[in-house]
């Protein structure tokens, strides 16, 4: 469903910057006006750079290259007083910066044989409870959970068994963290395939096939009891999970959007509302959704079994800002409507988002 007019949330690209690298992942710097953007140079060198909001302009307050190109990034683990971002790169070694001193890693382990496409963390920056860990996916097919605190060893490995062929693995997002042990990892495949691996239990708690491959997945809060889980695929759709109430035969109830007219590269919740959320286009779209809890979230099948409904999502506004795929996007935490992003027409900008308080 699309809403227009102008009494609705305007998208406006506020500063932008050309860069002369590929850019793969942008996030703020947690508690500032800072943001943290790393990539890939034409030499196969990486490249992280810190930017400040300017009155008229984006500053580079901080430039570092490194020897291998950088594809993702996340400071969900750090603590607020470290601020140590955690990135992925393309030999397969996760590695975490203070981006004060970033010349050298405070901490590095060659976590995966192949490129790290994707990185998420969870029990950092003040947000729920339970041990800072951080979860890795690659082309190796393989899903690890490390904790920063421990050398070298993942405290979780989910791996394809023997049998199975290995799956490139394109997104990882964590949930379920409301105790101190409950935990859950999304993944998502190439072929098509979400599992959820539960943590506590170390079993796939769930799977499904989504037909396209997973470019991006998000529960909208890491730190309550699951709630909704959006995965965004290639050939323009994307998919919101209810995941409060589990059925045997039907699984997870969702609700299925087409967007944009092309891959979708990734989906960002709204930290102020959970319930509102960004898409990112392939052709250098950004779309702006709110979704909405039917009357009734579960029902009982024929049999009297208890199973959850799924609601209904709206499109609230969408704006083309580049010519190129949008490769990262990241809510301010702190200024709501406050956004940053970045594409692969080698550009990052600062947006804002306006009226949000109105959905």
């Amino acid at each position: 469903m699309m809403a227009g007019g102008l009494a609705n949330p305007q998208i406006i690209a506020h500063l932008e910057k050309s860069l002369d690298y590929t850019i793969f992942d942008v996030k703020w710097v947690p508690c500032s006006a800072r943001f943290v953007v790393v990539g890939s140079h034409a030499r196969g060198t990486g490249a992280m750079q810190v930017f400040e909001m300017g009155q008229k302009e984006l500053i580079l307050s901080k430039k570092y290259e490194k020897k291998e190109s950088i594809k993702c990034c996340t400071f969900g683990a750090t603590a607020l007083q470290d601020r140590h971002l955690a990135t992925g790169n393309f030999s397969g070694k996760m590695e975490t910066f203070d981006l004060e001193k970033a010349d050298m890693p405070v901490y590095s382990v060659q976590a995966h044989k192949e490129i790290i496409n994707c990185i998420d963390g969870c029990g950092g920056l003040g947000i729920g409870i339970g041990a800072p860990e951080i979860v890795t996916g690659s082309r190796d097919g393989t899903v690890k959970v490390w904790d920063v605190r421990q050398d070298n060893d993942p405290v979780a490995l989910m791996a394809p068994k023997d049998t199975e062929s290995k799956r490139d693995c394109w997104a990882v997002a964590f949930g379920n963290a409301y105790t101190e042990s409950e935990r859950v990892v999304a993944a998502g495949y190439d072929n098509g395939d979400v599992k959820l691996f539960d943590l506590r239990s170390m079993s796939v708690r769930w799977e499904t096939n989504l037909k396209n491959g997973i470019c991006g997945l998000q529960f909208d809060r890491k730190d309550i009891l699951m709630n909704k889980l959006v995965a965004t695929s290639l050939e323009s759709k994307f998919v919101t999970f209810d995941m409060r109430t589990h059925h045997e035969k039907q699984g997870y109830p969702s609700v299925t959007e087409k967007a944009h007219k092309s891959t979708i590269w990734g989906v960002r919740h709204l930290p102020q509302n959970r319930d509102v959320y960004m898409t990112l286009g392939g052709n250098g779209s950004v779309c702006l959704w709110k979704y909405n809890y039917p009357k009734e979230r579960t029902k009982q099948d024929k049999d009297g079994v208890e199973m959850g409904v799924a609601g209904t999502v709206d499109q609230v506004q969408n704006v083309v800002l580049g010519t190129q795929p949008i490769s990262g996007f990241d809510w301010s935490p702190d200024k709501e409507g406050l956004c940053v992003c970045s594409g692969f027409d080698q550009t990052v900008r600062v947006c804002i988002v306006t009226r949000l308080k109105s959905l």
